[in-house]
């Protein structure tokens, strides 16, 4: 995993969560909003789909239809499946996201814009080849939506984890690369690398296995998306370092233009104007009475008029 640069703005400072929580909603209705955008075009997708699909069963890596038929004769495996598949990268992507943030501060940021990139990435990949996942395939093709068939025991309908009613609020044909892989393996990198207890560790290598397992099984995705989606996390780590230093040029550019430097100010403890810069002895300026001047001259001033007064009492 990329880790933060030296020398960068923000480097020896502690992330502040109201700073991230902003970045990171922003980023992540971008990607949402831009998902929506992407037109549906089913022919194309549908195309795509039986192209992977074909290409899988040359290459002997078809293990959607076995995983998806034992899902589909065993609800005490396809639910757990479905319940997976529609809540865990909504909470375990977040849960290691915060992790990082409170214990290891000191890489937060390199993880937060593996996380960004690679999801941005992904979204190219949803425009460029939309995808129509095994369950949207004609039954023919020999696959079951378990997500509608168990759909009585979740919130979930036809439109895959969507909500019942509320399928046109996600693009079901964004489904190369599968960013549920990609956002699994980046959890299980983090949690194999930072986690100190053995179970944490394991989890990173259980987790992401598991979500494979999913995706196929549900028939929301090919094989071929699920290793899409963890090449899209390996290019995306590839790019962490490069984008970090574009963020931090644009950042320092920023602040030149919107909040220059201040005006610069005396040493810490100084109180004079000249900070340490002395006359020499004797020097005066032209019009100006110093109050060391002044006591001298008075003093001086007094033992003159002392000595005249003297002189003639000393004469009689």
């Amino acid at each position: 995993m990329p880790h933060a640069t030296a020398g960068t703005p923000s480097s020896g400072h502690r992330p502040r969560w109201w700073k991230e929580l902003p970045l990171i909603a922003v980023v992540y209705g971008l990607y949402s909003v831009g998902r929506l955008l992407v037109r549906e075009d089913i022919p194309a997708a549908v195309d795509n789909g039986l192209a992977i699909l074909r290409l899988e069963k040359a290459l002997f890596l078809n293990a959607e239809h076995p995983l998806n038929r034992l899902l589909t004769a065993h609800p005490s495996l396809g639910i757990p499946a479905d319940f997976a598949y529609a809540s865990l990268h909504y909470l375990v992507t977040p849960a290691v996201l915060i992790w990082m943030f409170r214990r290891r501060s000191t890489v937060y940021r390199a993880a937060r814009t593996w996380l960004m990139t690679s999801t941005l990435m992904g979204l190219i990949g949803f425009t460029l080849m939309p995808t129509c996942p095994p369950r949207l395939l004609d039954a023919h093709h020999g696959f079951v939506d378990t997500m509608a068939q168990y759909s009585a025991f979740g919130w979930w309908g036809a439109g895959a984890s969507a909500p019942r009613g509320l399928s046109g609020m996600t693009n079901q044909y964004a489904a190369m690369p599968s960013l549920h892989v990609g956002w699994a393996v980046w959890c299980g990198v983090l949690l194999w690398r930072h986690g100190r207890h053995p179970v944490l560790r394991a989890a990173g290598v259980v987790y992401p296995l598991v979500t494979v397992l999913v995706v196929m099984g549900t028939a929301n995705h090919y094989f071929l998306d699920a290793v899409a989606g963890a090449a899209v996390m390996g290019v995306g780590a590839l790019l962490t370092r490069p984008v970090m230093r574009i963020a931090d040029r644009v950042t320092v550019r920023a602040r030149a233009v919107f909040a220059p430097d201040p005006a610069p100010v005396p040493a810490a403890g100084s109180t004079i104007v000249s900070d340490g810069c002395k006359t020499s002895a004797g020097e005066r300026i032209p019009g100006q009475r110093t109050p060391s001047a002044d006591s001298s001259g008075a003093a001086t001033g007094s033992a003159a008029e002392a000595a005249s007064d003297d002189a003639p009492a000393a004469a009689r």
